[in-house]
């Protein structure tokens, strides 16, 4: 039987499989009644055949039932993470809760409950996402878009009457609810402004007039202080600072002319949050004769995110572009809540907001609207936007008006090649805040920031900057414009799907070169052979330093890519060097300056010359180094770091040789040394003996490094002195893929969830692939038909509604 005909007969009847239900998570028989009662999901099916580490293979007959499959096989993993997520965007978080419990951060940056509720409740009481749902696509979500979305609503509630919760994290729990396909959209909304509303949920619902304002709060505007410009610019860099970001990843691309067989290779390796509602979860989606990709999803996504199929394969990078700006308002005399545009007062739009609380009487808050957005007393709790009798700030985030990120996605899973990947960023344009890099069997690469930004030229900046976008815009790309001049509006470019935004043909591209790499610095060294410049300062910089990271990842593709003959066994080699890049470049002068520094404690001397450079698991000196440059790089300006400044010239190499000479160098040492001492810890203890997470009482040490340190393998652990060291990893690799092709049907890929699939510390998912992990050992895919069916203990479902 054709490959095709068979997965279509298994997807409509799931006959030609025998329905192995117990062992499985959420597996159930068919549901013969209750159909009337639960209209959403009647008719809906799929087949779910699950592989080793629990990774599920979904069939289904259309988009709807794709959907059913994928929301039901997500809840049996992660009901509890989504459940929490749900309550999130539908603003009922204080009620559960109680309203100054702080939420995990995934969906916004709300410091309360509170706070998250009163914007998130904001949103559903303006009807935003469903005006985006009836917006016509492609400005608006496709219609598949929308069948995905109903069916995984249906799945998951359906997966819910089927089964009981087990997970303590939300065993029994009333908030625990069934969900519509507006509830997933309001998640994809979510994401969608993570990066511009979503990090200023505090600034936004603090935000009063200045007859109003509280009398203190972090947020709260009135104060009547003007913000010092060279102080907003350092806040604002520092806000956007990929650094700082609690997401990221490094991605490479490979072309045909690198590779053993003439064909492109894709490594991926997003670094996200290990626990919360960003985490991924591996699948793969089949609707025959339609789609057919493998990859990993965020949670509460119908579509899969970062992936491959058996032409091409895209990972994403956390980009550069800045996806907001501030229009600073020039106020009515007499009315601060009347704003003046060509002399003439326009009112703002007052949006009450209520919050209900557990414990407490409901909670009304005011937010203010204006033609560009919400006035917001605040960019996080360091660049504070006080609304003055005279002066306000109002926030434009033009991905408030873009549902299309899942469509995007949708579209690469459909993608032949990377002229396809090009083609559904032209069409859809739907990333919010990430890069794109893409391989394909034919040989090519792609890098292409194509991101939904405002549309921020050079030209409109030095035109139409306030006082205070004159500093923060070179230092950040964050533009303050006057909203007093309706000269100062953002445009259109003819090629944009909404208004304010770039279109395409604005975007930095680099096709076809040997290697594409980003590791979450801006464009202009994707290839360091072959710069991109010509880009909008929001794009990011040009010609100023690169992160170590961003360093040692050129460093290491540019060598991989001159030896040539390349496989995806050397993708996976990368992954796991573990390379620090800080160590080759400053180890060598720490162990040399060691001695005159600390002259009575020569083991730490010992210890930092003796050092392999990485940060393996059995590595000695790597935990004593890490402490050390910590200190050092947190007190040391950067410019005084190092004796090589940076040259644009030369921007790989430099700025170099570690500056020994200055007071905080011997100073960092000796304090290192003295945390460990003062832990218990040897100075020459292995890494994986301090840096590990438990899971069900079970320590697994964890190789990788810090972002300061530079490794490709990035792990951001939480430092606990008494616990042992580190013990827990709050962000880092999370879905890694290392993908190319060998001329036959079938996708040569491995991957890894550091993670694993399942957040339920019951389940058998819960923590296989984080041994695996710790190993550095992979999962062979099993993309085509016949892999599937030969996995050992091939459990298969057919679900229905």
């Amino acid at each position: 039987m054709h490959l095709r005909t068979r997965l279509k007969h298994l997807a409509l009847t799931g006959a030609a499989l025998a329905v192995v239900t117990a062992p499985l998570p959420g597996a159930a028989a068919a549901d013969s009644g209750g159909r009337d009662r639960h209209p959403a999901d009647r008719g809906l099916s799929a087949v779910i055949r699950y592989t080793e580490y629990g990774i599920p293979h979904i069939v289904a007959k259309d988009y709807a039932n794709l959907g059913f499959g994928t929301g039901w096989a997500q809840a049996a993993d992660q009901v509890c993470v989504l459940a929490d997520g749900f309550l999130t965007v539908n603003g009922e978080r204080s009620r559960y809760f109680g309203p100054d419990a702080a939420p995990d951060g995934s969906l916004s940056s709300a410091t309360t409950n509170l706070s998250s509720d009163l914007y998130f409740r904001g949103v559903r009481d303006a009807g935003t996402v469903e005006g985006l749902l009836d917006t016509s696509a492609p400005a608006g979500p496709s219609r598949d878009l929308k069948e995905l979305m109903r069916g995984w609503a249906a799945g998951y509630n359906a997966w819910l009457r089927k089964n009981r919760v087990t997970d303590p994290a939300c065993a029994g729990a009333d908030w625990v609810r069934p969900v519509t396909a507006l509830d997933v959209a309001r998640r994809g909304f979510a994401v969608s402004v993570l990066g511009g509303q979503g990090r200023a949920v505090d600034g936004i619902t603090a935000a009063r007039p200045p007859a109003s304002a509280p009398a203190a709060g972090p947020t709260a505007a009135g104060s009547g202080a003007v913000p010092d410009p060279d102080e907003a610019a350092e806040a604002a860099r520092a806000l956007f600072a990929p650094e700082n970001a609690t997401m990221g990843s490094n991605a490479v691309a490979f072309s045909g002319a690198t590779t053993a067989n003439g064909r492109g290779l894709l490594l991926g390796n997003p670094h996200y949050p290990w626990q919360g509602g960003r985490r991924f979860w591996q699948s793969q989606q089949t609707i025959p004769g339609e789609l057919n990709v493998s990859g990993a999803s965020l949670l509460g996504t119908a579509v899969v995110n970062i992936g491959f199929n058996d032409k091409v394969a895209w990972s994403h990078t956390v980009a550069t572009g800045v996806p907001v700006n501030l229009h600073q308002l020039t106020l009515a005399p007499g009315d601060p809540t009347s704003y003046l545009v060509d002399g003439k007062p326009e009112r703002m739009t007052p949006r009450p907001v209520t919050v209900a609380v557990k414990d407490g009487a409901p909670i009304t808050r005011t937010q203010w609207w204006t033609r560009y957005g919400p006035v917001v007393g605040g960019l996080g709790a360091q660049l504070p936007l006080p609304w003055t009798a005279t002066t306000a700030y109002a926030l434009n985030d033009p991905n408030a008006l873009n549902l299309r990120g899942s469509d995007t996605a949708l579209g690469f899973g459909r993608a032949r090649s990377t002229q396809d990947v090009l083609d559904v960023l032209e069409r859809t344009q739907g990333l919010p805040w990430v890069n794109t890099i893409a391989a394909d069997s034919a040989g090519h690469s792609l890098f292409t920031q194509s991101q939904v930004l405002p549309r921020i030229t050079d030209e409109l900046a030095a035109r139409c900057s306030t006082p205070l976008g004159r500093a923060t815009y070179p230092a950040s790309g964050v533009a303050v414009l006057d909203g007093s001049r309706s000269d100062c509006a953002l445009g259109s470019d003819p090629d944009a799907v909404q208004p304010g935004v770039f279109g395409p043909a604005r975007m930095p591209v680099l096709r076809d070169a040997p290697y594409v790499e980003n590791s979450n610095d801006s464009a202009w060294l994707a290839n360091a052979d072959r710069p991109l410049t010509g880009y909008e300062r929001i794009f990011g910089t040009v010609a100023t330093p690169r992160s170590l990271r961003t360093r040692g990842g050129i460093e290491d593709v540019a060598a991989m890519a001159d030896g040539g003959r390349l496989t995806v066994a050397d993708l996976q080699r990368q992954q796991f060097a573990n390379r620090a890049p800080a160590g080759d470049m400053a180890a060598g002068d720490v162990a040399r300056a060691c001695a005159s520094a600390l002259p009575e404690d020569p083991e730490v001397c010992r210890v930092i010359g003796a050092w392999d450079r990485t940060t393996d698991t059995g590595s000695r000196g790597a935990l004593l180094f890490d402490r050390f440059w910590r200190r050092f790089t947190g007190t040391v300006r950067p410019a005084d770091q190092w004796k090589v400044p940076f040259s644009a010239a030369d921007p790989v190499r430099t700025p170099n040789t570690l500056n020994t000479g200055v007071p905080e160098f011997a100073k960092a040492l000796a304090d290192a040394a003295a945390e460990l001492r003062a832990a218990g810890i040897a100075l020459d203890a292995p890494l994986g003996a301090h840096q590990f997470v438990v899971r069900n009482g079970e320590r697994i040490p964890v190789s990788g490094g810090t972002e300061s340190l530079g490794v490709w393998n990035k792990a951001e652990p939480v430092w606990n002195a008494a616990g042992g060291g580190y013990v827990e990893v709050a962000h880092g690799t999370s879905h890694v893929q290392a993908v190319g092709w060998d001329g036959g049907r079938c996708p040569v890929a491995r991957t890894l969830l550091s993670y694993s699939q399942s957040s339920n510390p019951a389940s058998p998912h819960y923590s296989d692939q984080t041994r695996l992990f710790a190993g550095e050992r992979w999962v062979t895919s099993r993309f085509c038909e016949k892999d599937i069916l030969r996995s050992p203990g091939l459990k298969v479902v057919v679900v229905r509604g």
